[in-house]
């Protein structure tokens, strides 16, 4: 099992599409005890929400967020983590909105103090 994502920020390697989490988006990750949660924001989104649970390195949570033009919404994501060659962390993430349409894959990544 790769190690805990508790106290890591992540961000997304590419961009989504317009409106959504993207390269400017940052990731502040908590676990404990099979929990996981976190607190996004940057880029399109003000603020964001995820929560819910790890078994060995399968994620499954729901994610909540509010745009700079007042909208919210929320959705679905099931992550496999990643531990990469040079020690950092890596979700591959595929997910579903549940208040509108679409769906698709991402991959965030581990950022180091000096990509903050």
């Amino acid at each position: 099992m790769a190690r805990s994502l508790d106290g890591l920020v992540l961000a997304p390697v590419a961009d989504q599409s317009p409106g959504q989490v993207g390269t400017r988006t940052r990731f502040a990750y908590h676990e404990k005890s099979g929990e996981i949660w976190a607190e996004y924001a940057g880029g399109d989104v003000v603020r964001g929400h995820l929560v819910g649970t790890r078994e060995g390195d399968r994620l499954d949570f729901r994610y909540v967020q509010l745009k700079h033009d007042g909208t919210t919404s929320s959705g679905h994501c099931v992550s496999t983590v990643v531990e990469l060659p040079d020690g950092r962390v890596r979700l591959e993430e595929s997910w579903a909105w549940e208040s509108q349409p679409g769906s698709g894959t991402s991959v965030v990544e581990q950022v180091t103090v000096h990509d903050r």
